[in-house]
């Protein structure tokens, strides 16, 4: 099922390479349509578009260091009710192909019909950020080239990013490879399934011949993700380890609810926390007030964030859109990624590993939980 072949970059136009390709995808009716992201008309920022000729490709800039929504949660409006009924290709990152893989298990996003592409994730800025390059006449994606071929990380990166030890796609039927290759010349395209084995005879690219050579970049670059993940754990530990530093740092929540409506894992249809439970007249308020001398408003935002961190720690990809749309700046992805790494390996759980590995959740084991408390 593993193919190993290479795309042409031309110029070191290494967008317009990545295009090519989806445009012959396209051109040879083997998908239907695609979802990629697009370049907004003002080039600073894109949105995910699904695009069915060849001509919507042109904006298509698939690699941009950019991630304004996790495209899980898209594909989820697009298939939850019934799936495509002609091939469709979605080209995302990592982090969106796990959330995908555990929204497929909560039955709320259905693969059949899909061609998953995924990409090598060099990182992404926020949103602001990427604009604030693009607002400089800086290309933020000729500028993460640049950088990451020189092996100096940018600082402008995400903080999601910088930890992200999953910086190459599974359960992707294709992936476009960027580490370990000269990307300025040749992109690596890699079959994982009979299906992307299938895609690829239909062209005729020449075959990689680099896979030491990426196999070893790879392993590497995720080592430095990894020892850079630990320290984030140990420091968030240190700062957020106890209940008043947790209550301090949740004290500017304003109880939007934005991290839960932007979160790929969050998909329930009747909310707990939008539900009457929340709801209580005037005097109830004022009781509480009497009760105590003070209550803080707007109230319960410690219990919504305990709350939501409890209902998807297992299934957390650590993606930090949510960290994103908190307009409090609460450090959103440090805490969540802690908690979630920490429960995940309780339950030697990876989420978006395998289609096949039971949810936590909804799994009983007479065996499991048994050292958790222990000293």
């Amino acid at each position: 099922m593993t193919k190993e072949v290479v795309i042409e970059v031309k110029n070191g136009k290494v967008k317009e390479a990545i295009n090519s390709f989806l445009k012959g995808l396209l051109e040879k009716n083997l998908v239907s349509a695609l979802l990629v992201s697009r370049e907004v008309p003002s080039k600073d920022n894109v949105v995910q578009s699904l695009v069915t000729n060849s001509h919507g490709l042109k904006e298509a800039n698939v690699i941009a260091p950019v991630l304004p929504v996790n495209s899980a949660r898209i594909i989820s409006e697009m298939t939850r009710l019934s799936p495509h009924k002609s091939p469709v290709g979605i080209v995302l990152r990592s982090c969106e192909i796990r959330a995908l893989i555990e929204l497929v298990k909560l039955k709320q996003a259905s693969l059949d019909n899909l061609l998953i592409i995924g990409v090598d994730c060099l990182g992404t800025y926020s949103v602001s950020d990427y604009q604030g390059l693009c607002k400089q006449g800086d290309s933020p994606l000729d500028e993460l080239l640049r950088k990451f071929k020189e092996e100096n990380e940018d600082a402008k990166l995400r903080e999601a990013c910088r930890v992200c030890e999953y910086a190459i796609p599974s359960n992707a039927d294709l992936v476009v490879g960027l580490i370990g290759v000269d990307f300025e010349k040749n992109i690596l395209l890699e079959s994982r399934t009979e299906k992307g084995e299938g895609i690829l005879e239909k062209f005729s690219f020449p075959k990689f011949n680099q896979s030491k050579e990426r196999e070893e970049s790879v392993s590497k670059y995720i080592d430095e993700k990894i020892a850079k993940r630990d320290a984030l754990f140990s420091q968030t530990k240190k700062e957020v380890g106890n209940w008043e530093n947790l209550l301090s740092v949740f004290s500017t929540c304003i109880s939007c609810h934005n991290c839960m409506r932007v979160c790929p894992i969050c998909y329930c249809r009747e909310c707990f926390f939008k539900s009457p439970t929340f709801e209580f007249d005037s005097e109830k308020y004022l009781g509480w007030a009497k009760r105590k001398g003070s209550i803080k408003m707007p109230k319960d935002t410690i219990l919504f964030h305990l709350g939501r961190m409890s209902h998807m720690a297992t299934s957390c990809v650590g993606c930090g859109v949510c960290e994103g749309a908190c307009p409090s700046n609460i450090p959103l992805l440090r805490i969540f990624k802690t908690v979630g790494h920490n429960v995940q390996q309780i339950f030697k759980y990876v989420p978006g590993r395998d289609l096949e590995e039971p949810l936590p959740l909804t799994t009983f084991k007479e065996d499991e939980l048994q050292g958790v408390g222990e000293e």
